[in-house]
């Protein structure tokens, strides 16, 4: 582990080199490669750095011991080197997780797609509450909310958003919230006050940059058409909505958000470059040794993964087991136990999978 380590420093320092190299600073593609690289290792290697400090600290203090000391000094050492002792397991601990193979994905914005399913219209009122809990969740981060696509009910639900949110580490934060969600409430519309139970899904796929997905433009049909409302009537009469088809995957995607037509085409490439990527990355992880996938989840859209409970003020997450008694804060976006928990699974998991391999 510590020579890792101390490669990951000596690569550091290199760059650091490079980076004040006038040639790199002229080539602004090598430029941006070198900083993103260093930024990615930047929090390695100050961690790695404030560990060897400790560790002198530690047998600084070890060595006074061997001096003679009076009482009270003794204590006072001993003390010291508890608490420096202590500092360097955690400091341990984070270095083991540091080094663990990063998702090249973590950094990038997400494209999320929440889609009413079983239920009917308390279904497409259970999306409007996720969108509503993601989109708080988003601005508590910093991060900006865009809608691309979406097909509202008259209640004020969605059968269908798609939206995206831009915000860095964004993707790391939200890739475990694939999967079906289901809520059980007494919905308004009934008069009985008997408990319902309905679904929503969600897909959250990394954004994917033009170098990642090769899409030509012979490979996409493109249809535009007038954009509708609640109801299907027509809201404008100019063929603003834009409906790109992507023949050799079949992936079909629609965007009638903006007024004007390049702008819907814009926005409905983001999504189509974002699925066929996801088309690939699930293909890939599909031939992935299935006793190293993380214990998280598969990101299989089917696979329910949360509870939300009305009645008990109640969410439960079936992946790790979690429960927590806050969901009226949780459905206003307070989402960073349930998220930093499902982190914490996956990354242990990863690490007992770097152990063992």
């Amino acid at each position: 582990m510590f020579d890792r380590l101390q490669a990951v420093e000596d690569r550091y320092e290199k760059l650091n080199e490079l980076l004040s190299d006038p040639e790199i600073i002229n080539d602004p593609e090598k430029l941006r490669e070198y900083s993103k690289e260093q930024s990615d290792i930047d929090e390695t290697v100050q961690t790695y750095r404030e560990y060897k400090e400790i560790c002198q600290q530690y047998e600084d203090a070890k060595a006074m011991l061997d001096e003679k000391l009076d009482a009270e000094m003794r204590e006072m050492v001993k003390e010291e080197l508890d608490e420096l002792g202590e500092s360097k397991e955690a400091l341990e601990a984070r270095l083991k997780i540091l080094l663990i193979p990063k998702d090249p994905n973590d950094d990038k914005n997400v494209i999320m797609e929440i889609r009413g399913a079983a239920g009917g219209e308390e279904a497409a009122l259970f999306a409007g509450n996720l969108y509503r809990m993601y989109s708080r969740y988003a601005e508590a981060k910093g991060w900006k909310t865009e809608v691309i696509e979406a097909h509202s009910t008259g209640l004020g639900g969605y059968k269908e958003i798609i939206f995206m949110i831009n915000g860095k580490g964004a993707y790391s934060k939200l890739k475990f919230e694939n999967g079906a969600h289901r809520v059980q409430r007494v919905p308004e519309t009934e008069s009985g006050g008997r408990i319902h139970t309905s679904t929503a899904t969600v897909a959250c796929l990394p954004e994917a940059e033009d170098v990642e997905v090769d899409v030509h433009e012979k490979d996409i049909r493109v249809d535009t058409f007038a954009s509708s409302g609640p109801g299907g009537q027509s809201v404008n009469t100019t063929m603003s909505a834009v409906r790109l088809t992507h023949l050799p995957t079949g992936i079909v995607v629609s965007c009638q958000d903006e007024k004007s037509q390049i702008k819907n085409k814009e926005k409905a490439m983001k999504v189509l470059r974002a699925r066929i990527y996801d088309k690939f990355q699930q293909e890939a992880q599909a031939e992935y040794d299935q006793q190293r996938k993380s214990a998280v989840g598969s990101g299989d859209r089917s696979e329910r993964i949360r509870t939300y409970n009305f009645p008990q003020n109640r969410v439960t997450d079936h992946r790790i087991g979690l429960t927590i008694q806050k969901l009226d804060q949780i459905l206003e976006g307070k989402l960073d136990e349930i998220i930093d928990a499902l982190v914490l699974e996956d990354q242990s998991r990863k690490l007992e999978n770097e152990n063992n391999g």
